[in-house]
């Protein structure tokens, strides 16, 4: 227990300092990628400020972690030994600036840091990364195995933490409300077991879920909540107004920024804070086949341009990031403009979409000058004819102009693309092989995906699918491919064609091990 006080003594704050009551307590469940804080719980955290909410917040993802990399463990073969030897060093490559000049030495960090996680659980039961945490007797698509997570929650690799500091939270902030941001599958089962814990702690605690997996959830056609007794209140699509009603406000009008103060002294491993922000909810282009914003019905609001500035401006004066990272499912060309107009003053990326005012250099290098370090493009083909199919609205002439502009302006493009959809055949596949050789000196990174469908919607009634999975509350489904172009066929063409041509084959080492676009920005300079 000595080890688990003095290592949140000596990273996060006093708390004898800390004993006036709280209405709320936030939680940042682990795992995703520990870099930069997460957005959802400051935007909620902003708003409860203007209230006048008395509120609290825990990044458990980035404690947890670093607790386990921090455990005293035995090593039992070379590589583990050596890794659990350069837990500090490691860290502080990932926590450095000059960390990220020498590809190997980041990669090599990374991987160690890796293997000292992996190797918590010797049973074989758990397996914990960076960026993923799966357990081989427990599945986050079955609600049944969330439950046995939430009554079992000793099994958890985390529980020594979790007992700890939510002991230490409860005791010292006394909330009503605990509220857990659940975004992805790899914290659902972590989720429930500190539930599970906070249920043990004080069986009166109210609790309440919200994210972006909870809004998926709710959203599915004839959904039934099987958490009854253990969640107070789940809550589908933005929070606040679901948030202010349990607590007793009455909701209104008026402009929140999102607060960070609680993250900004926190250790996430980048060389320095990064900013998230987005400037619009839900996606201004919503035509894409299989869109998740047009089968969830979230609208489009974007925040008005004049505010995304003064926030931004405000936040930075604040907060000193070395990043800035757009979060928006993509940014509208309106905003681009305005960005280029007023710029943010520190380097930038995000989502774009492939548009004609990426094929005019002059708006490329003005992109450039306003901070603009990289762009994510979700380009997902080099068929003309899958595009079409997936309604994308990209022309790929335009998209090579783009690519070529932006290298000449010196703007990283992470380039991603998307093998199996209904469109495609493996003569398409080829077609966007021969567009990335042909562009290989363009692209600067490269994500190479293989199609889940999504469960429900219009596209996925009209082919001969079955579940991806046995839960119950599964999101994707397999299907019969019209041209036979199945999972495994597209697995061995990457593998053995795509991704070993050597054209592209430098492009797949330069993209960062586990953290990818998170930490990309930081490598691009070196690479471009």
């Amino acid at each position: 227990m000595y080890l688990v006080h003095s290592w949140l003594n000596y990273y996060l704050w006093d708390n004898t300092l800390r004993l006036k009551p709280k209405e709320i307590l936030f939680i940042h469940p682990p795992v995703v990628r520990p870099c930069e804080p997460p957005p959802g719980i400051a935007k909620l955290a902003g708003v409860l400020k203007r209230y006048g909410v008395e509120y609290d917040i825990m990044d458990a993802n980035l404690e947890g972690l670093l607790f386990l990399l921090r455990r005293p463990m035995i090593a039992r073969d070379t590589w583990t030994r050596r890794a659990i030897a350069r837990v500090e060093r490691n860290l502080e490559v990932l926590m450095q600036p000059a960390g990220y000049r020498n590809l190997d030495r980041y990669k090599q960090a990374v991987y160690e840091l890796n293997r000292v996680l992996r190797m918590q659980d010797r049973s074989g039961g758990t397996e914990v990364s960076l960026a993923n945490f799966q357990d081989r007797n427990l599945s986050p698509v079955k609600s049944g195995d969330l439950i046995r997570a939430f009554e079992f929650p000793a099994k958890n690799p985390f529980y020594i933490y979790f007992e700890s500091r939510l002991g230490e939270a409860m005791e010292n902030d006394r909330p009503r409300w605990v509220g857990l941001s659940l975004n992805f599958l790899s914290q659902a089962l972590c989720t429930f077991a500190m539930i599970g814990v906070l249920r043990r702690l004080d069986p009166n605690i109210r609790i309440i879920l919200g994210g972006g997996l909870v809004t998926s959830w709710l959203r599915r056609p004839g959904w039934r909540n099987p958490f009854e007794g253990i969640i107070d209140e789940l809550v589908a699509g933005e929070g606040e107004a679901a948030l202010l009603s349990v607590l007793d406000r009455e909701t209104a009008t008026g402009s929140d920024i999102a607060d960070f103060n609680h993250f900004s002294p926190l250790p996430y491993l980048s060389p320095g804070l990064i900013l998230p922000y987005s400037a619009s909810v839900g996606c201004y282009w919503r035509r894409c086949a299989f869109c998740p914003e047009r089968a969830e019905a979230n609208p489009y609001r974007p925040i008005p341009f004049a505010r995304v500035v003064s926030q931004l401006q405000s936040q930075i004066q604040i907060l000193k990031p070395v990043l800035v990272h757009f979060t928006d499912n993509a940014l509208s060309p309106a905003l681009l403009k305005t960005l280029c107009r007023e710029p943010c003053g520190v380097p930038w990326y995000g989502f774009v979409r492939i548009t004609r005012h990426l094929a005019d250099l002059d708006f490329c290098k003005a992109l450039k000058r306003s901070g603009c370090i990289m762009l994510q493009i979700g380009l997902e083909s080099g068929s003309q004819t899958v595009l079409d199919g997936f309604c994308k609205g990209i022309d790929l002439n335009v998209a090579q102009r783009a690519l070529e502009n932006l290298k000449h302006a010196g703007i990283a493009a992470y380039v991603y693309l998307l093998f199996g959809t209904p469109w495609e055949t493996e003569a398409d596949a080829l077609k966007t092989l021969e567009f990335t050789i042909r562009n290989s000196g363009t692209i600067t990174f490269l994500n190479l995906a293989i199609f889940n469908l999504p469960a429900f919607g219009p596209h996925t009634d009209a082919l001969n699918t079955r579940p991806l999975d046995t839960g119950d509350m599964f999101l994707y489904r397999r299907f019969e491919h019209p041209a036979g172009w199945h999972r495994q066929r597209i697995r061995r063409f990457l593998e053995n064609k795509f991704k070993r041509h050597p054209a592209i084959a430098p492009i797949i080492r330069a993209d960062p091990p586990v953290f990818t676009s998170n930490h990309a920005p930081f490598i691009a300079p070196f690479l471009l």
